[in-house]
């Protein structure tokens, strides 16, 4: 992102669409729709609510706390990444039910226009959501934009790692287990929507910690994919590791079991919906979500996902020399933008594996937005990126998950 854009919030961008959606006093909601001719790939992204700049968000986390800020709990913002991020004020919970379907539903319905297909063509949405507004949230947005009762939804609930999660479900066949609907393979060469919807202000609404409320923000974001056309999977891995000490703990608005050998629950809810429910470590005092410090976050994703992004890019490397494709190459990765300190750090250490591939920073203007991260940085590169490049995405949340995976642009 250029240095002049990095100067303005995400509503002022030349090329973003902006409205006012009619709930309480009115919530600005901006949305930009991006589409590749030459890939035949495209989607939208967005966000809703005020915009805060650095220097202005300090009254909003003082009154949603309860008291002032003293200077040492006051973040630096630009060195982890953000510059700007879009909250809204508390509404009822009729009211916070009535603007995200009405999001979801505008986003849907923006990036089945920019892909140029017809509302019944859609045979999947999987959208992954932190702490959904409600536990049939994506059959209402699917249907309120017009999307045929029989397709598939699948609600991915895996933190930061909810969207990435439901791309890997989309593209890699070898992941679902004996007994479970093959989602890959029921969407085979059928066009799909895939992406992140985060609500996190309403989230976060209530919450006292500090740093919390400072790194998220609302923001959305979905691909239309038509699996193994426009997008072919490569490698990949799904990796767990459950946070026993509650470094991320995140409470869960969505039920799940605790039971069985992993962490992720498979939920048929009815014949065209299902839930993947991760487990995550809850705070103890019954909010939503409890930070252990920015430090606590580097413990809790570098090392692990640094060695999930080397075990991928080694089996990448092996399929190329398999196929007589050695030359190829990583053209670009798509990360989690959880913050840049953890990313730059990631990098270092990849480099020291001999892993160099860019890993561009692309989200001044959101925040911290989880499962839409990687989505908005996608479809933000997605103008450079060519027919036939090697992709790497790299998700990662709490609970912990992790789905990384490598895939080519096309199937030429």
């Amino acid at each position: 992102m250029s240095e002049n854009l990095r100067k303005v919030s995400f509503y002022d961008r030349p090329n973003v669409e902006k409205d006012i959606i009619q709930v309480g006093e009115g919530v600005p909601i901006g949305l930009e729709g991006v589409y590749s001719k030459n890939l035949g790939i495209g989607g939208v992204y967005g966000s809703w609510g005020q915009s805060y700049s650095n220097a202005n968000l300090t009254p909003f986390v003082e009154k949603r706390i309860g008291a002032p800020l003293q200077p040492d709990d006051v973040l630096n913002l630009s060195e982890l990444g953000f510059d700007f991020r879009q909250h809204i004020q508390d509404l009822s919970e009729e009211d916070h039910l009535k603007l995200e379907v009405e999001v979801g539903a505008r986003l849907l319905r923006k990036a089945i226009q920019v892909c140029g297909w017809g509302a019944n063509e859609v045979d999947g949405v999987l959208i992954g959501m932190s702490g959904p507004v409600s536990h049939d949230y994506v059959s209402r947005i699917a249907e309120m934009a017009g999307i045929r009762e029989s397709a598939l939804k699948v609600s991915v609930h895996k933190a930061c790692d909810g969207s990435m999660g439901g791309l890997h479900l989309a593209l890699n066949p070898l992941l679902a287990k004996p007994g479970e609907v093959n989602i890959a393979e029921e969407l085979r060469g059928k066009k799909v929507l895939v992406g992140g919807i985060e609500g996190l202000s309403r989230f976060t609404s209530g919450v006292k910690d500090k740093n919390a409320l400072q790194l998220f923000g609302n923001g959305m974001g979905v691909l239309g994919v038509i699996p193994n056309e426009n997008m072919k999977f490569l490698v990949g891995k799904s990796f767990e590791n459950y946070d026993e000490d509650g470094l991320l703990a995140v409470r869960m608005y969505y039920p799940h079991t605790a039971s069985g050998d992993g962490l992720v629950d498979v939920i048929q809810e009815d014949s065209t919906h299902i839930r993947i429910s991760g487990l995550m470590h809850e705070p103890d005092d019954g909010a939503s979500i409890e930070m252990a410090g920015l430090m606590g976050m580097v413990k809790l994703f570098v090392r692990t996902g640094v060695q999930v992004v080397e075990d991928v890019y080694k089996d990448y490397h092996s399929l190329m020399d398999k196929i007589g494709e050695s030359g190829k190459a990583i053209t670009t990765g798509v990360v989690h933008h959880a913050n840049y300190k953890i990313n730059a750090l990631k990098a270092k250490h990849l480099s020291k594996l001999g892993i160099n591939f860019p890993m561009p920073w692309l989200l001044h203007d959101f925040g911290n937005v989880s499962a839409a991260s990687n989505v908005i940085s996608f479809l933000r590169q997605l103008p450079n990126i060519k027919l036939g490049d090697h992709i790497m995405f790299d998700g990662f949340g709490a609970g912990t998950y992790y789905d990384v995976m490598a895939v080519q642009m096309g199937n030429g």
